[in-house]
Formats: structure tokens, C-alpha cells, sequence
């Protein structure tokens, strides 16, 4: 008899709704599913998702028995950003159902608690399935608040990722109630919002549906857009290259042995349940962090951007490009 290959590729899991449906999208076990070739591989947006570690899968799903669970594999192009629990791939295969028992087993019923029923580890809080948590009902890892089913949260009921306000179900959210992404206003459904209630994206207003508006009751894209105070074509506007260190995050864990006299006082309970506690960063601190984190190669990309005027940059964000 001929010994079957085993087809090749990165072992994650993935978790989908009671239909085996995610994000709209219906899947079956023992089935491939490739991106469509007009599609960019990007996380959060585009491809399909999962983890390599299963316990990381109910920092986006609940711990709940009536959801399926899988195991994959990936086996196209994948990306992972530093510090994320999941991956993105172009291209999956959903190799076979894990009925709750595995899931439990596999997950571990955890140690060194000191709340009630927990199945994580290091949690001071109650009824944690999660991580080194010190609030209570979380599924996800290393959160302060409560209710939280994502990671590094430090306010309560986020379903996301490092969200330090509240009732979030997108990541890097330092506003409540947003379904976006890396908004800093609240109620927002769209990404990178820095205004209140907006469906579409980069706005600076309220209650826009379209993208790029500092107006309110917006619902269009502009023809054209203002970069450092000047006016550029939307063409041009769509085809800048931002440098990576533009995409900071709002908040920044603290650990322990870094942290100040004051904070080991105020944020003590966290100390000693994660080992230091998540800082929520004002604007111009995040944009310095990211700046310092940069590699010069990167710090560079910014002169590319069109109109880039140094005086405006440093007052927007602190940072003076000639000082590295």
C-alpha cells in the first residue's frame, strides 16, 4: 500500500459560529478555501483566519459549546503582526471537527488561580477561561477589566484586542462601543476614526458613511485631500506608502520592573496577576514610542510622504525627524 503524503503547511485552529459560518462565510470540514486573486492578503480585512494555539481562538469567539471548532491548516501565504495571537492565509483547509472534550483537554483546565472556577492559568479574578487575567469572566489572556473574550484589554465587555475602552468588538480601541478598528472616538463601525459614530474610515468628524471626512454627515469620498495643508489628488492620496511606525498602538503593557513607584501602587492587583498592567498612551506618547521603535530605514519612508513638511509633523505628533 502507498503511504500518503502529508500535505504541508502550519497547524492552527479555528473556531466558527453553531452554521460553521465566520464573518458571513460558510465552511465545511475537509474542504480547501483559496482568497480570490483580486483580493490583498491583509489582517483584520481580507483572508482567513485562526491560531496556532487553540485557548488564543476565544479571544475572538466565546467560550461557548454550541460554537464548532476545528483544526486547519494553512497551507498558502500566511502573515502574523507582532504580538497577535492569529494568523492570516491566503489559502486553508479545514482538516477536522474537535468535539468539546478535545477542546477542553486541549485547552487545559489550568493552574495557580486563586478566584473561582477558572480554566486558565494565573488568573486572580473569577470564572476566567483565559490567561493571567485579574478581572472576572474573561475568555481571553492578560485583562484588567471584565467581561473581555479578547487579550490585553484593560476596559470591560471587549470582544477584540488591547481595547482600553469599553464594549469593543475591534482591536486597538482606545474609544466604547466601536466594531472598527484602532478608533480613538466611540459608536464608530469603520477603522482609524478619530470622530464619533462613523461607518466608513479615517474620519475626523461624526456620523460620516463615507471615508476621509473632517466634516460631519458626510456620505462621499472626496476628489481630494489635504496632506501637511495642501491639497493632492485622490489617485495620489490612495497611493501613499505609509511608514509602519504610523500604525501605533493606543496602549502599551508596563511591566513590572520598568513600571513607577505610583504606578506599582495604583495598578498593583494587575502587577501580581500579569507580571505589570496595560497603559493606556496619550497621542503624542504612542507616536513617540512607535517613532523610537522604528528602524531608520522606516523613519525614512516619512520624506516620501507628499507635502511633508517637518514643523507641522513635529507639532501633530512630537517628533522631530532630525533628531534620531
Amino acid at each position: 500500500m502507498k503511504k500518503e503524503k502529508a500535505e504541508k503547511g502550519i497547524k492552527a485552529f479555528k473556531v466558527f459560529n453553531s452554521d460553521w459560518t465566520c464573518l458571513n462565510f460558510k465552511y465545511e470540514v475537509g474542504k480547501t478555501y483559496t482568497l480570490e486573486k483580486n483580493e490583498v492578503l491583509e489582517l483584520c480585512k481580507t483572508g482567513f483566519h485562526a491560531c496556532e494555539k487553540l485557548s488564543d481562538c476565544f479571544g475572538y469567539y466565546s467560550f461557548d459549546c454550541n460554537n464548532k471548532v476545528a483544526e486547519v491548516l494553512l497551507i498558502g501565504q500566511t502573515f502574523k503582526r507582532e504580538g497577535d495571537t492569529k494568523i492570516v492565509t491566503d489559502k486553508i483547509k479545514i482538516i477536522k471537527e474537535l468535539s468539546w472534550n478535545e477542546v477542553l483537554t486541549l485547552c487545559n483546565s489550568g493552574h495557580w488561580n486563586s478566584g473561582d472556577r477558572n480554566s486558565g492559568h494565573s488568573n486572580s479574578g473569577d470564572r476566567n477561561s483565559g490567561h493571567s487575567n485579574s478581572g472576572d469572566r474573561n475568555s481571553g489572556d492578560r485583562n484588567s477589566g471584565d467581561r473581555n473574550s479578547g487579550h490585553w484589554n484593560s476596559g470591560h465587555s471587549n470582544s477584540g484586542d488591547r481595547n482600553s475602552g469599553h464594549r469593543n468588538s475591534g482591536d486597538r480601541n482606545s474609544g466604547h462601543w466601536n466594531s472598527g478598528h484602532s478608533n480613538s472616538g466611540d459608536s464608530n463601525s469603520g477603522d482609524r476614526n478619530s470622530g464619533h459614530r462613523n461607518s466608513g474610515d479615517r474620519n475626523s468628524g461624526h456620523w460620516n458613511s463615507g471615508h476621509s471626512n473632517s466634516g460631519i454627515l458626510n456620505n462621499s469620498n472626496p476628489d481630494k485631500f489635504r496632506v501637511f495643508g495642501k491639497y493632492i489628488s485622490k489617485e495620489k492620496y490612495e497611493n501613499i506608502i505609509y511608514p509602519d511606525f504610523f500604525f501605533f498602538e493606543s496602549t502599551s503593557f508596563i511591566s513590572h520592573d520598568t513600571a513607577t513607584d505610583v504606578e506599582k501602587e495604583k495598578y498593583k492587583k494587575e502587577i501580581e496577576t500579569c507580571g505589570g498592567f496595560l497603559k493606556t498612551l496619550e497621542y503624542k506618547e504612542a507616536w513617540l514610542l512607535s517613532w523610537k521603535k522604528a528602524n531608520k530605514e522606516n523613519r525614512k519612508r516619512i520624506f516620501k510622504v507628499p507635502n511633508f513638511n517637518k514643523k507641522i509633523f513635529f507639532d501633530i505628533t512630537g517628533i522631530d525627524v532630525d533628531k534620531d
